[in-house]
C-alpha cells in the first residue's frame, strides 16, 4: 500500500481553508486523518468532505501529533503562534499568511518557478502573496531565457484576496445600489461595489503599500535575484474572485512576443488566452475556478525597444493560495521529505 499523510488545515472556515478541502478531494491527494482546526468560535461545526462530515476542532498544543502537514490559512498572529509548535510536533507547515515569507530560514516557493527550495525547509515554508504567485508563473519562463531587468506591475484585485466576508460585502453593496441605497463598508474600509481603489494594506516609509512590497521582495526571492527592479501599483477592484495584472517587463535586449508565446505556450501553470483578431485576452471570469494562470496580450512595448507587455487572470483563492499550497505538500512528498 502507498503511504498516506496526516494534514491539519489551520483555518478551515475560511476562503482558503474552504478551497483547501475541495483541492485535496479533486486532487486525490494521499490522505490519511484529517484535521481541521479553527478558533474556538468555530470548534463543533460540521463540515463535508468527500463522502464524510468532518467536525472542526480548536486548535491546542497537542492538535498537531501524529500530523505530517499543517496547510495554515488563518492569518499571520496565528501562524507564529502555532507553526513554531506544530514545528516542533514533528509536522512541516505550509502558510499562507505572511509571518514568514521573508524569514531567511523559510522557503519561499512556487512549484513551477523554485521547486528546489524545498529541500531547505526546517519545519514551515511559506506561500507567497497571491499576485507574487500569478506574476511568478507567468513571467518566470521569460526569465530562464532571457533574465528580466526591470519589472512594472498594476494589479487589479478581486474581493477573494480579503477574503469570503469581503466577497458577501460586495454582493451586498451592489444590491444595495441598485435599489438606490448608500453601499456601507464593514470588512473593506471603503464601499468597493461600482467603485475601487489603491490597496489599503498600511503605508510603508517609501509611500509603497505593503501589497507592493510583498511584490518586490518576494519576487525577489523567489527568483534568487536580488538585481531586479522592481515597482507595483496594486488596486482593489469590485470583482468576486480571480486577479488581473498588467505587467510590464525589460530585458538587455528585444524579446520578441512571438517567442514570448511560444515559451508560454508550453509553461507549466501557464494558459496562452489571446484573440487580437476579437480582442479576446484574460478576463477574471475566464480564470475564476481555474487552475492555470492565464496569460495574453502579449506586445512589444513601444516606449522601450527591450520592453514586452503582457496581461494576466488568475484565480486568487486558487492558485493564489490554495493550489499553490496543496502543490508544495505534493512536492515534499515527491523529494520524500516528510
Amino acid at each position: 500500500m502507498s503511504r498516506t499523510y496526516n494534514v491539519a488545515i489551520l483555518g478551515a472556515t475560511g476562503a482558503v481553508g474552504t478551497e483547501l478541502l475541495a483541492l485535496l478531494e479533486e486532487r486525490n491527494f494521499p490522505l490519511g486523518k484529517l484535521k481541521l482546526l479553527a478558533s474556538e468560535r468555530s470548534a463543533g461545526k460540521s463540515v463535508k468532505f468527500a463522502d464524510r462530515e468532518l467536525t472542526i476542532e480548536a486548535v491546542t498544543e497537542s492538535s498537531f501529533d501524529d500530523v505530517d502537514i499543517v496547510l495554515a490559512s488563518a492569518g499571520g498572529s496565528i501562524s507564529k503562534q502555532w507553526l513554531p509548535i506544530a514545528a516542533k510536533a514533528g509536522a512541516v507547515s505550509i502558510d499562507n499568511s505572511s509571518a514568514f515569507r521573508m524569514h531567511p530560514d523559510v522557503p519561499l516557493i512556487v512549484p513551477e518557478v523554485n521547486p528546489e527550495a524545498v529541500t531547505q525547509h526546517k519545519g514551515i515554508i511559506a506561500n507567497p502573496n497571491c499576485t507574487t504567485i500569478l506574476m511568478a508563473v507567468a513571467i518566470y519562463p521569460l526569465h530562464q531565457v532571457q533574465p528580466i531587468q526591470r519589472i512594472v506591475a498594476a494589479t487589479y484585485q478581486s474581493a477573494s484576496g480579503a477574503g469570503a466576508r469581503a466577497m458577501e460585502e460586495v454582493k451586498i453593496q451592489s444590491q444595495a445600489i441598485l435599489n438606490g441605497e448608500t453601499a456601507v463598508p464593514e470588512v473593506l474600509p471603503y464601499p468597493l461595489a461600482f467603485n475601487l481603489f489603491p490597496h489599503n494594506s498600511p503605508m510603508t516609509e517609501n509611500s509603497y503599500c505593503e501589497e507592493e512590497m510583498k511584490m518586490v521582495n518576494e519576487t525577489r526571492k523567489i527568483f534568487g535575484d536580488r538585481d531586479i527592479r522592481i515597482s507595483a501599483t496594486c488596486v482593489r477592484v469590485p470583482v468576486l474572485r480571480a486577479h488581473s495584472e498588467a505587467i510590464n517587463l525589460e530585458f538587455s535586449h528585444p524579446f520578441h512576443p512571438d517567442k514570448a508565446r511560444e515559451i508560454l505556450a508550453e509553461a507549466a501553470g501557464v494558459r496562452l488566452v489571446e484573440d487580437f483578431s476579437k480582442n479576446y485576452f484574460p478576463m477574471p471570469i475566464d480564470a475564476s475556478g481555474k487552475d492555470d494562470v492565464l496569460v495574453g496580450r502579449i506586445r512589444q512595448d513601444i516606449s522601450h525597444p527591450n520592453g514586452l507587455e503582457l496581461w494576466l487572470c488568475g484565480d486568487q483563492i486558487r492558485k493564489g493560495a490554495a493550489l499553490n499550497a496543496v502543490q508544495i505538500a505534493e512536492l515534499l512528498i515527491s523529494k520524500d521529505l516528510l
